[in-house]
């Protein structure tokens, strides 16, 4: 995917589309340049170094879930409230929308390498400081250091697989797989060494750290973006946000659809500990990994399987299936089904993975070639408002009253928002959401 072309990368499968939207409009941000310089190195598909700026883009992602079976063993250790566990995920947003508002146009006029190189010693550095330290100071900053990890390798790891791979839609899908595989990884990892190996807080980033090494194959793969004179000032030029008022019906109803997924999403994982330890009775790490990883596995197939519905079809499945799910989870906790919980989870992830991937592409088509890093910059910011507020109010509803009136209180939002989005759909003509 390469920006000034979103039209075309809109057409794969890709959640990671996300970052490399913030720089898809150079004129949004004022530049002269509307693409960046494609480097004179590559002159043919490099398969190869898809494949390993691939495997940089999963453990770097990995690196951002590993502690979500771990929350638990934090809140233990430290008698945190789940409301301060909501605010330590929801740092994780921060560091992302900074490094996408702030950076999202870097690697278009720097190259994709340096920046991709930066996310794996930010990823790193997020790694160190939670291996070495064990407080809550620590772990804010291990949090955002990880968001901010995500934001600089998610956009600019897509473009530069699919510039690699030599074919746009099939790069989209290697990244897309590197992206959210990358997601389950974490957990996967992290929940099974915390529950059988020494060491629960130190070895999962020790592992993730030593996952990152063979990223730095990547040096010797060709960068396929030049650096331009001057292009480190200018990347660093903040991008605007605005929605033309030709747009904003279907882009409130894809808006509200990213918002409810991520808030799914965001509840699920940062809490996972809490639903099964106090909820469910099943308090075991490993399970929390592995219901995490069911979760994104879910939300993958569902982007692969949203390809092929139109985007009107595809928001509409997915803001039905979402709050469905939640209810499913809702329901697991009076019924004590662990079954129900996962079946609800996946369920869930499935309706994000819908949503979201038809929320980008519709948003990304609809807007104005001039406006088109701006606007999907307002999208994503509303998206990640998604994991923040609602997430860290049903944490203060779980501490001031039970988990499972918090619950109900989410899903009874998730739901309200889902149908509104849905109405405003149905009420727009067809060629209005693309």
């Amino acid at each position: 995917m390469t920006d000034g072309a979103m039209t075309d990368d809109a057409q794969a499968p890709d959640l990671s589309l996300a970052g490399e939207a913030h720089g898809a409009s150079r004129s949004a941000s004022g530049s002269s340049s509307s693409a960046p310089t494609v480097s004179s190195g590559v002159t043919r598909t490099t398969v190869g170094g898809a494949i390993i700026v691939s495997y940089l883009f999963a453990v770097v992602m990995a690196s951002t879930t590993v502690p979500t079976p771990l929350y638990a063993i934090y809140a233990e250790r430290m008698s945190l409230k789940p409301y301060m566990i909501t605010i330590v995920f929801a740092l994780y947003a921060v560091g992302v929308l900074g490094a996408l508002l702030l950076f999202g146009r870097l690697a278009d006029l720097i190259g994709r390498k340096p920046v991709v190189l930066v996310a794996v010693a930010v990823s790193a550095a997020g790694g160190i400081v939670f291996m070495t330290t064990n407080d809550l100071p620590a772990l804010f900053v291990g949090r955002f250091l990880a968001g901010l990890s995500a934001g600089l390798v998610t956009g600019t790891a897509t473009a530069y697989v699919s510039e690699l791979y030599g074919n746009r839609a099939r790069g989209g899908l290697l990244a897309t797989i590197a992206n959210m595989g990358g997601l389950g990884l974490g957990p996967l990892i992290s929940g099974p060494l915390a529950q059988h190996a020494p060491g629960p807080t130190v070895l999962p980033y020790g592992v993730g750290i030593a996952l990152l090494l063979p990223a730095l194959f990547v040096l010797a793969v060709p960068d396929t973006v030049r650096w331009q004179p001057g292009g480190l000032r200018a990347g660093l030029t903040p991008q605007r946000l605005g929605v033309p008022a030709s747009m904003r019906a279907p882009f409130a109803a894809s808006a509200i659809a990213a918002f409810v997924g991520f808030a799914l999403l965001g509840f699920v994982t940062a809490l996972i500990g809490s639903f099964l330890a106090e909820g469910l009775s099943a308090d075991s790490h490993q399970t929390a990994g592995i219901a995490t990883f069911l979760i994104f596995a879910a939300g993958t197939a569902g982007q692969l399987v949203a390809g092929r519905w139109s985007t009107r079809t595809a928001l509409l499945v997915g803001l039905a299936t979402i709050p469905v799910g939640l209810a499913l989870i809702t329901s697991a906790l009076p019924t004590n089904s662990l079954a129900l919980f996962v079946a609800g989870g996946v369920l869930g992830g499935a309706g994000v993975g819908v949503a979201f991937r038809a929320a980008v592409v519709s948003v990304a088509e609809l807007s104005p070639d001039d406006r088109r890093g701006e606007v999907l910059s307002t999208f994503f910011v509303i998206a990640y408002i998604g994991i923040t507020v609602p997430v860290i109010a049903a944490g203060v509803l779980i501490t001031t009253t039970t988990l499972l009136i918090a619950t109900v209180a989410l899903a009874i939002f998730v739901a309200v928002l889902a149908g509104v989005a849905a109405v405003i759909l149905t009420r727009l003509p067809t060629a209005a959401t693309a």
